[in-house]
């Protein structure tokens, strides 16, 4: 029972117990100290704009709490006391725990980061990418070659091309007892070996609200692009359309080229990327977005019937991240809906299920 009481005096702070009735050990006065520096920030010995101070702080709330929690308060610090200068001194940043919204705060303050920062940045960046390729690499390529030896087939493969489990498999009703084989009188290849399968172009909103998803959305292009039975486009846009594809080959640079805020227009953005289509009938076309467009609301539903119209597969994912499905339009949304997109949002960890789905036009 005294447990509980003293579990409820640190979630309510101390202004619950004016009189000081609920008794807490040392640690957990340390422990209540750290949570009233953030959570109660007009008590005196807060955090303030100290720089040593939150140094300190930061190395406490790693004391007390688990992991999780600590990624959770360092984002509560960020927001609810506006502490920026936390991620513009290299040795505040060496002292943070990196997660993704750790990443795209990071990427949002880019232009404002000063020179000696920016180096201590792109390793707190880094750190998080590779964490994040390293959990999505092999479930990404593993369903991207499943699907694309199960979406084509060729019936006149060349020898080094012979889909032998799938060549036996069909051929069995043609065992010969007599000679103890099979006649193989249909061979399955992979088909186009070597070559291009699918183009998949994805098309990210950079708007504040989408700052996750561009961290996500990133890496997995950069996982793709990887795949070289795959072509892949990366398209940046808020009211301007920027092409990233040149940087796929190191997602750090590609964050970093990112320019998070600013307005949306995404029939533009559609505009640039129908002009990188060459064959529709074998496009994926991932529109990341909210759909709150700020352009020609019009346009955009015309554009994306044609884009269909053409053969193209459009998804539209309104996030890539675990924060599940934001505020979106839900008019756009309908009106997709009933052109046969669905709009929805998805985890990073369904994504490959996602994109397996669409190399097999599911």
């Amino acid at each position: 029972m005294e447990d509980r009481i003293q579990k409820w005096r640190l979630i309510l702070g101390a202004k619950s117990d004016p009189k000081g009735s609920v008794g807490l050990a040392d640690n957990l006065l340390e422990m209540d100290a750290v949570l009233e520096a953030l959570y109660d920030s007009d008590r005196k010995g807060g955090l303030g704009n100290s720089s040593p101070r939150i140094n300190r702080w930061l190395g406490d709330i790693r004391k007390y709490f688990p992991s999780p929690v600590v990624q959770l308060m360092q984002r509560d610090a960020l927001e609810r006391l506006d502490l920026k200068q936390m991620l513009l001194e290299p040795e505040l940043l060496e002292t943070v725990i990196p997660d993704v919204n750790l990443v795209a705060t990071i990427l949002s303050l880019n232009k404002a980061m000063p020179d000696h920062s920016r180096e201590t940045a792109r390793m707190v960046v880094r750190k998080v990418v590779e964490e994040l390729e390293a959990r999505l690499h092999n479930p990404v390529r593993q369903a991207v070659s499943g699907s694309l030896n199960r979406s084509v087939r060729n019936f006149r493969p060349k020898w080094n091309e012979i889909n032998w489990n799938a060549t036996i498999r069909s051929n069995l009703k043609h065992y010969q007892e007599n000679y103890k084989t099979i006649i193989p009188e249909r061979l399955i290849g992979y088909g186009r070996k070597g070559h291009e399968l699918r183009h998949v172009i994805i098309v990210q909103d950079s708007s504040g609200s989408m700052s996750s998803s561009v961290v996500y959305a990133s890496v997995m292009a950069a996982v793709l692009a990887s795949i070289r039975t795959l072509k892949t486009n990366m398209i940046a846009f808020d009211t301007q359309v920027v092409d990233l594809t040149v940087h796929l080959n190191d997602p750090v640079d590609l964050l970093f080229a990112v320019e998070l805020g600013g307005g949306t227009d995404i029939h533009k953005a559609l505009c640039y990327a129908e002009s990188l289509v060459l064959k529709p009938e074998d496009t994926i076309l991932i529109l990341i977005s909210d759909l709150f467009e700020g352009g020609n609301r019009e346009q955009l539903l015309k554009k994306v019937a044609q884009l269909r119209h053409s053969g193209v597969q459009i998804i539209s994912l309104l996030a890539l991240s675990d924060d599940g499905a934001p505020a979106y339009d839900r008019e756009v949304a309908e009106k997709l809906s009933a052109m046969d997109i669905h709009a929805f949002a998805c985890t990073p960890d369904k994504f490959p299920d996602v994109i397996a789905g669409a190399i097999k036009k599911q």
